[in-house]
């Protein structure tokens, strides 16, 4: 009986197979895998010694199975499904907020301006104590972030404690009782636009939500309503991209009616498609220059890839993050779902932008090297040499900008933010949205440092630290020493200067920290730009119609 009933089983589950994955050839490996997988799945839940998780365990095993494909085909139980449609539709459920952990609380980062945390009259440094009567103490800003978050409508009441004085002490300090309804918020696609100068304008763009393509024409309609609009700068540094479809019509926005911006193909035919501008351009002639770097993805690279195979703008910055593949979100069952890769992407000279090895990537996400021998060189519209094999290349390339660890241990010690929150305490009338940290500012930044702690090591002392212990272990530190204890000293009395030597990238980012805590986002964008050196040479291209051209070998 037992072996009727077995074979019965197999039987059912070679006709699902069949029924799921159709007549292949590799039908019966499928059914001999999975029986494998159900059984050490059983035997782990029946037989281990301690007690199981059978959900964790079960998305261990999915999570390594795709692992092993790659790095963006993702699985979303229920609980998850609302981070996955935040990354499509830019909308949640919440207060509107960011968070950041400190020592054992969470505090606000930075509200959301007209949402809920702003309008209830939080502030960036507040500290989260409790939320709705339970302790926040110990929990991490996910726990704390799925607490926050829910249904619009719902309400959430948080005690909060202020600084409210420039001392450490308690009565520097308040706590007060605050109740916030939830609402949807929606992250603005374009958080910030304006002009230059008299007429370059610049848009940046977030990401590619559904109805992007929409509010940068309104953006850049409205630039042009306010002055005289003779070039864009459209910023899509650190933008992961998002919806296909919203980056065909955003170059739609400035080529020909017909031309194809993106193709892609899958192992399945319905994937091999063709996406070309559906409309007439309304920028067609508007010069234009394309921001991108190694953090700009997926969607990013269909813009800046397709305008500049097409020849339609100059692109600047840093080598782009090399996402070529198109993932599609499939329904499963209990209301999970599975964003798997579908097909990979092609823009119009031909190439795709994929990083042919996803593990061979530089410390900040940016394409590794490629051998020569895997590049294949494409034409742009009008000529020029491109090429496949990771990212896109920017017609300019801009130099990143390396930090010295002393910014670092400043940010990780949150004394720019500390800081800010001090002068905003200082300064409660609003200032200027133009206002820039001027030397009499960082001289007062460098004294609130004086008693403040912030370690770090330079790439000389790592240096110095590592000769001593191949020294040691060779036996040759004994006539080494004094020599070490001597430039150890001397490294020491040098890195007190090291504050002045970085003075204008302290004043950078303690300008955007400051505007931040009266104008938000928009306020941290608007004061970057004015140290931002891509921005610098962007002005420049569009200024010199010369050059534009040439760059685009554009002959007449």
């Amino acid at each position: 009986m037992n072996f009727i009933k077995k074979t019965f089983k197999k039987i059912c589950l070679v006709i699902s197979i069949i029924f799921v994955f159709g007549f292949t050839e590799n039908y019966f490996e499928i059914s001999k895998n999975l029986d494998v997988f159900t059984t050490i799945y059983k035997e782990l839940n029946i037989f281990y010694v301690d007690d199981t998780d059978a959900g964790k365990l079960m998305k261990t095993g999915i999570d390594a199975m795709l692992k092993s494909l790659d790095p963006y085909t993702t699985y979303y139980p229920e609980s998850e499904v609302e981070d996955l449609k935040f990354t499509t539709t830019g909308q949640y459920g919440g207060i509107g907020a960011i968070i950041t952990k400190r020592d054992n609380y969470v505090y606000i980062s930075e509200p959301y301006e007209n949402y809920p945390a702003h309008k209830s009259g939080l502030l960036a440094g507040d500290k989260i104590l409790k939320i709705d009567g339970k302790s926040a103490k110990n929990k991490s800003t996910e726990e704390i972030s799925k607490i926050l978050k829910g249904q619009p409508k719902t309400s959430v009441e948080l005690l909060v404690e202020r600084k409210v004085g420039l001392s450490e002490s308690p009565e520097s300090k308040e706590r007060f009782s605050v109740v916030l309804e939830r609402e949807k918020v929606s992250i603005k696609s374009v958080p910030y636009f304006s002009y230059l100068n008299e007429d370059v304008g610049y848009v940046k763009l977030r990401s590619f939500t559904r109805n992007c393509s929409s509010d940068l024409k309104k953006a850049i309609d409205q630039l042009k309503n306010q002055g005289d609009l003779k070039g864009l700068v459209l910023d899509l540094r650190n933008n992961p991209g998002g919806l296909l479809d919203e980056s065909v019509k955003i170059v739609n926005l400035f080529v020909d009616k017909g031309e194809e911006v993106v193709s892609t193909k899958g192992k399945i035919k319905s994937w091999h498609k063709s996406y070309k501008a559906n409309n007439e351009p309304v920028f067609r002639d508007l010069p234009l220059v394309v921001l991108i770097n190694s953090a700009s993805a997926s969607a990013s690279e269909i813009v800046s890839g397709a305008i500049q195979d097409l020849d339609r703008g100059v692109v600047i910055g840093q080598k782009s993050y090399g996402k070529g593949l198109v993932q599609q979100t499939r329904e499963l069952s209990y209301n999970a779902k599975l964003k798997l890769t579908v097909a990979k992407y092609y823009i119009p000279s031909g190439r795709c932008i994929q990083t042919l090895d996803y593990s061979n990537r530089n410390d900040d996400g940016s394409v590794g090297n490629v051998p020569d021998s895997l590049i294949t060189v494409f034409k742009t519209r009008n000529g020029r040499k491109v090429y496949d094999g990771g990212g896109i290349t920017p017609d300019i390339v801009v130099e990143k900008e390396k930090y010295h660890n002393l910014i670092f241990s400043l940010i990780n010690q949150r004394h720019f933010f500390d800081y800010a929150t001090n002068f905003k305490i200082k300064n409660k009338n609003k200032i200027q949205d133009t206002f820039i940290v001027q030397d009499d500012e960082f001289d007062l930044f460098v004294n609130y440092l004086s008693d403040k702690e912030y370690s770090y090591k330079t790439k000389t002392e790592e240096a110095l630290e590592e000769l001593k212990t191949h020294a040691e272990k060779e036996g040759y530190f004994s006539i080494l020493s004094e020599t070490h204890q001597t430039l150890s000293e001397q490294l020491k009395q040098n890195k007190k200067d090291d504050v002045y030597k970085n003075k204008d990238k302290i004043k950078e980012i303690l300008s955007e920290e400051i505007l931040s805590r009266y104008y938000y986002q928009k306020g941290r964008i608007k004061a970057s730009l004015a140290f931002d050196k891509d921005i610098e040479k962007a002005i420049s291209i569009i200024n010199n119609n010369n050059k534009y051209r040439e760059i685009l070998n554009i002959n007449n």
